[in-house]
């Protein structure tokens, strides 16, 4: 199970030092930086989920910090501010912190922000590479041939082929399943969803595909013929 870091960033050593102790008896790994510019150094050396940011500072206060993070990465933020007018919840928000707590506060109360806001951002990671991983499935490569169903493309090499699209559902039909030999009924079946009557439409086809996927047709790099028994995309070109 991965360890969540956090980045504390606040110039009183009495509050950092307290804060860490209530966060690393939940599990957490604490990072700790006096003002804005140690915490910028820290983001560039570790890998950080949460940070902690006190607004008043020397050399570089939390807002500043806050506005030249979000440039780079959106974990949570959450501010801290012995300021307590609305207005200063409202600035830290604008400028892309995810939560606010007013000094003075309690441990407790700032261990169930930062275990919210954790939370909430595990979800929203998960959402994306869910996202990213369905979008991956629907894009098949063998080689330098890629075939995309979500956009109907073919590149080859980078170049875009432009297939009819019964060529692209013929190739698709083989991409998918690399190595595996297709008879020319069993084509014609899954790409038209009828009974194969007259196949030899499949040969045209095929000798279509391969004058755009292939760079030298007549020594097919992808589609192969597999003599009296049909077609094929090899699973390693």
């Amino acid at each position: 199970m991965e360890v969540n870091r956090i980045l504390l960033v606040e110039d009183d050593k009495e509050i950092r030092q307290g804060v860490e102790i209530y966060l690393k008896s939940q599990g957490y790994q604490v990072f700790q930086a006096a003002d804005g510019i140690e915490g910028l150094k820290i983001l560039e050396q570790e890998e950080i989920h949460l940070a902690i940011v006190d607004v008043m500072m020397p050399r570089m206060d939390g807002i500043t910090m806050t506005v030249k993070l979000r440039e780079k990465y959106d974990f949570p933020v959450i501010i801290l501010s012995a300021k307590t007018e609305e207005v200063d919840k409202i600035m830290g928000l604008n400028i892309g912190a995810d939560d606010y707590v007013s000094k003075p506060f309690t441990p407790m109360e700032l261990l169930a922000r930062v275990n919210s806001q954790l939370r909430r951002y595990k979800k929203f990671v998960d959402m994306l590479e869910e996202k990213e991983q369905k979008e991956k499935s629907n894009v098949y490569v063998i080689g330098g041939l890629e075939l995309n169903e979500d956009t109907v493309e073919v590149l080859v090499d980078e170049k875009t082929a432009r297939l009819t699209p019964i060529e692209f559902k013929i190739l698709a039909l083989l991409m998918k399943n690399p190595g595996r030999v297709f008879s020319a009924e069993e084509i014609y079946e899954r790409v038209w969803n009828e009974r194969a009557i007259n196949t030899d439409t499949i040969m045209v086809h095929v000798r279509k595909i391969r004058e755009k996927i292939e760079l030298n047709p007549k020594e097919p790099k992808y589609l192969k013929v597999v003599w009296g028994v049909g077609y094929k995309i090899e699973k390693q070109a």
